[in-house]
Order: structure tokens, then C-alpha cells, then sequence
């Protein structure tokens, strides 16, 4: 029911560093999951049976199924505020402001990194500053890292917010996903992993872990999961694998800055800014659902209304035409 024991091994190294005193202490409680998705549902269900009267606080923007994951486990949910329309940037001061007026020891969802969809991550020290108000207040911190390595090439510099809240002696949850990182997406590889008080603790929560996926798919499949094992087990594989993962990002980070230049060079007079100062596989782009609507019935430019662009589309192929045809319909505005 815990899925593969190597694969979930080497993940947690990834989310607690290699060297973690945690994994040593055998503190974790943690299960290979179905993907991102899964852990999340998972870990929604453990909350639902063991801290029956709480809810979840979930970031405004948020990937739009995190919303329906804890809806469907029966979790009332309150939102908290993220990101700023005008600056594009994060409403730190709003965020702030909820988590402290949150009532203590609430859940929260957090984005470990690439925030999904705004691509606005805080700074080290703005996770420095919320981890300790999550200290204050007694919150427990949910994290989904789905995007491990692609905002900045380096898997360990995209677990910072983790390490951070780690160091800070919170006891927190993490959902990994090698859908992006390794390509994996259809085979559902993932892991839900619950930090504890101690080894009997972990022990404990794992093996209600395990009965709550026993009614849900009764086990993981294997395929993804020796894949993931095959790779990080093995040193040169590792190596090869980290490279490439930040050969990766860094062809997305370009795109950003060529897309950037693009519209600058065109002449408009809008604020590109964001384009560089976003990380990960999306852009936010601040294109009105008019403006989405236009791009796609006139240039056959296909993004989600709400303006996000996945990054990962653009190439220097197309960069020129997609900078050409954004100009286009943001001219008036």
C-alpha cells in the first residue's frame, strides 16, 4: 500500500536534503502517491478523519484542482491573499495579514516553488517571515512541490521554502511529483510525506496513510516508481538527470528574457517586467480574457483565459510571433 520503499527513499532525499537528520531519525511517515494530485487527495483525507473541524487555507490564485481535491474530501476551505494584479508581484502584506488573523493552528496550503499559476514565489526571507507567524500562530504548513527544478535548474535551491520552515522546527506535510521533473506525467509517480514527532509517531501516521489508500487504489503502480529509483539510485544517472533538469529551466528562463525583449523591441509601452521577474513553466501574463479571446480566434494562440501562458510552449521558433501577436492585442490598452 506504501508503494515502493527505494523510490520513496531517494524523493524524501530530494524535499530534506540528502544528509537530513530527519530521514536519519526515521521521523517521516511517508508513501508513494498518484503524482501531485494524489498525495494532495491523500493527505486531504488524513485531515478530514483526524482533525475533523478544521479547514484548509488555499492560496488566491491556486492550480484550480487543489480546490476541488479538498472539496471532495470534505475540507471547508478559506482562502488567503497571494498575488497583486497591479505589481504582478506577490501581496506579501495581504498574505501576511491572513496568516496571522487565520485562527491558530490552521492548515495551510503553500506552493513550495514555480507557484502555479503566477509563477510569484516570495523571497527567502519573505519565507523566513512566514515561517516564523506559522510559528506563532502554531499553523501546520502543507507543501506541494510539484515543480522541483524547474523554477531555478537546482532541485536543492527549489526546496529552499521547505528547508527553511524545516529549520525553523515545524513539523510539516510535502507532496512531490515527477510529473514535470521527470517527464512522468502518465504514469502518476509521487510521494505524500508527513514529518513527525518521532519514529513511533511516523510509524503510526504511515500505517494510516496506508488505510487510506487501501479503499481509495488499494497500491501505486510500479513502472513510474522503478523508474524514479533507477535513476536517483544510481549516481551517474542522478548527475545526468540534474543536468538536464537544468538545461531545462535555463531554456525557459531565455524564453522569458527573448519574449521580454521581443515586446520591448516592438515598442510598447506596457511594463514587461514580469515576464523575467516570473519563474517556472508559467507566465501570468495579465492578458484580459478579451485579450485571450483575441489571441486565440486571430493568432491561434491557445492559453487558459485567466492569462497564464505555459512557458514551456515558446520556443525561438515562435517567440517572435507570440511577442508580435501579444503586442497586438495589448496595444489599446
Amino acid at each position: 500500500m506504501g508503494g515502493s520503499v527505494k523510490m520513496v527513499e531517494e524523493t524524501l532525499k530530494l524535499a530534506y536534503g540528502d544528509d537530513s537528520e530527519f530521514i536519519k531519525d526515521k521521523r517521516i511517515a511517508a508513501v508513494q502517491a498518484l503524482s501531485g494530485t494524489g498525495a494532495c487527495r491523500l493527505f486531504a483525507d488524513f485531515q478530514k478523519r483526524f482533525c475533523p473541524s478544521s479547514q484548509i487555507y488555499i492560496p488566491v490564485p491556486t492550480w484550480s484542482n487543489h480546490h476541488n481535491i479538498w472539496r471532495d474530501a470534505d475540507v471547508p476551505q478559506k482562502t488567503y491573499h497571494y498575488y497583486h494584479p497591479e505589481t504582478k508581484g506577490l501581496n506579501f502584506s495581504g498574505l501576511m495579514d491572513d496568516v496571522k488573523n487565520a485562527p491558530e493552528g490552521s492548515f495551510f496550503l503553500l506552493h513550495a516553488c514555480a507557484h502555479n499559476p503566477t509563477g510569484v514565489d516570495p523571497t527567502d526571507e519573505q519565507w523566513r517571515e512566514i515561517s516564523q507567524l506559522f510559528k506563532a500562530k502554531k499553523h501546520f504548513a502543507f507543501f506541494d512541490m510539484a515543480y522541483q527544478g524547474f523554477a531555478s535548474g537546482d532541485p536543492a535551491r527549489d526546496a529552499k521554502s521547505i528547508r527553511i520552515f524545516l529549520e525553523d522546527g515545524h513539523h510539516i506535510g510535502i507532496s512531490q511529483s515527477y510529473a514535470k521533473n521527470m517527464g512522468l506525467y502518465g504514469q502518476r509517480v509521487g510521494c505524500l510525506s508527513v514529518l513527525c514527532a518521532d519514529e513511533k509517531q511516523a510509524v503510526t501516521v504511515k500505517s494510516q496513510l496506508q488505510q487510506l489508500a487501501r479503499p481509495m487504489y488499494s497500491n501505486p503502480p510500479l513502472h513510474g516508481a522503478q523508474i524514479v529509483s533507477t535513476i536517483l539510485g544510481d549516481p551517474e544517472l542522478k548527475s545526468l538527470w540534474l543536468k538536464e533538469v537544468k538545461i531545462m529551466a535555463d531554456r525557459i528562463i531565455g524564453m522569458r528574457t527573448t519574449l521580454r525583449e521581443s515586446l520591448e523591441k516592438l515598442g510598447s509601452p506596457l511594463s514587461w517586467e514580469h515576464v523575467t521577474k516570473q519563474i517556472g513553466m508559467f507566465w501570468y501574463s495579465g492578458l484580459t480574457p478579451e485579450q485571450v479571446d483575441r489571441l486565440t480566434s486571430e493568432y491561434h494562440i491557445y492559453m487558459t483565459r485567466n492569462g497564464r501562458i505555459s512557458m514551456a510552449g515558446v520556443t525561438t521558433g515562435n517567440v517572435g510571433y507570440l511577442a508580435n501577436a501579444i503586442h497586438e492585442v495589448t496595444k489599446s490598452s
